[in-house]
């Protein structure tokens, strides 16, 4: 869908990802929400599909097919988890099962749809690697065609013993894949084939960002010459300038995601660029708020300019819709979605409307419904 029709687009399907695992408030899977572009309007339209722990989820390209990882340990006896792939009507938004294949790893955290759609990309949490799993013409998942395990470690003695891969994001030209490990503080660059599945580390591999960060998500500047990394056990959100001839990256700036006087605890999860390239956001869980900063179009720097709450406890991820003028808060600890208007010339955020209740929502991934 290009930008031109995401803008004309009034009507979306909001496909929520969940964790299943608690007892509290028990999830059964991916959920299905019908988004009102033009008023804010969010209906919870039930389950969409049963998933084992379906945190992260993606959408092919083609907008026929959904992908979610699912956040185990074990799968098939293995020490792994699993991504699965699902058919999705637009007309109904229905998701049917297509099939399941091994992420090679455990406890798969994140992923990633290439441009071309011929392959997804999944972070490892456990152990910190990254896998490619080829995609067929019908959409279905083919057995991973590459691996690749991170080594290292880092400062924090209870969080950065080992590598812990926490989030895949293709560049703007789909030609590399960025992966953001929090156990080594770094985030490492790999060359893409999506025809072949490849995945090939560069050299030099990445970039270090400083120590005891822990970076966790990252977004990218539609110039596509900054990218946005949000670390979460230092609160703060670093810029990178990105040579995308050479794929490297070079640390510019970092920034802190909490106000000044702020003396809790507090993590920060994820990261998004507002389309017009104005505006970044960040989530804060334990201050439980939306960090906003303003970007300088000339460096990409970025300036705070204000906090909002987010009407519940930890607001594990945001989507900002395809038109940009809503912002959708997760509030996993709440089972609860809040609705912000945006303020286009501010990027302020503006809470509409009673909080959506969904059990232990994690992010949110929209698709246009067709027209007729």
């Amino acid at each position: 869908m290009t930008r031109t029709d995401a803008a004309a687009a009034e009507k979306y399907w909001a496909y929520v990802g969940t964790y299943t695992n608690s007892k509290e408030s028990p999830s059964e899977g991916i959920y299905l929400l019908e988004f009102d572009a033009a008023t804010g309007a969010l209906t919870p339209k039930g389950a969409a599909a049963g998933a084992a722990n379906p945190s992260y989820l993606a959408v092919h390209p083609g907008g026929k097919t959904l992908y979610a990882v699912n956040e185990v340990g074990e799968f098939e006896g293995e020490e792994s988890g699993s991504v699965t792939a699902f058919a999705l009507d637009a007309a109904t938004g229905a998701l049917t099962q297509l099939n399941q294949q091994s992420s090679k790893g455990a406890i798969p955290c994140h992923l990633a749809v290439d441009p071309t759609g011929k392959l997804v990309v999944a972070a490892n949490y456990a152990g910190g690697s990254v896998v490619g799993l080829p995609i067929g013409p019908d959409g279905s998942l083919k057995p991973a065609s590459a691996y690749i395990k991170h080594h290292g470690k880092s400062v924090d003695p209870a969080r950065q013993t080992a590598p812990f891969a926490h989030s895949a994001t293709f560049d703007l030209t789909g030609s590399r894949v960025l992966v953001a490990d929090l156990g080594i503080d770094q985030v490492l660059v790999y060359d893409v084939d999506p025809a072949a599945g490849a995945l090939t580390p560069l050299d030099p591999p990445g970039v270090k960002i400083s120590p005891g960060s822990g970076p966790r998500h990252l977004a990218w500047h539609p110039s596509g010459k900054h990218a946005y990394v949000i670390n979460e056990l230092k609160n703060t959100v670093t810029v990178l300038e990105y040579d995308a001839e050479a794929g490297t990256l070079k640390v510019i700036q970092t920034v802190s995601t909490l106000p000044g006087d702020f003396d809790g605890t507090s993590h920060c999860a994820a990261i998004s660029v507002h389309p017009s390239g104005n505006f970044v956001y960040g989530s804060n869980r334990g201050h439980d708020s939306l960090a906003v900063f303003t970007v300088d179009p000339a460096t990409g720097t970025l300036t705070p300019s204000g906090w909002t709450p987010t009407g519940g406890k930890n607001p594990r991820d945001f989507a900002i819709d395809p038109t940009g003028r809503w912002l959708l808060a997760e509030n996993q600890d709440s089972d609860s979605i809040l609705v912000f208007k945006i303020d286009q010339a501010t990027g302020a955020l503006t809470a509409t409307g009673e909080p959506v209740s969904i059990p232990k929502p994690v992010c949110v991934r929209f698709v246009a419904r067709p027209t007729y």
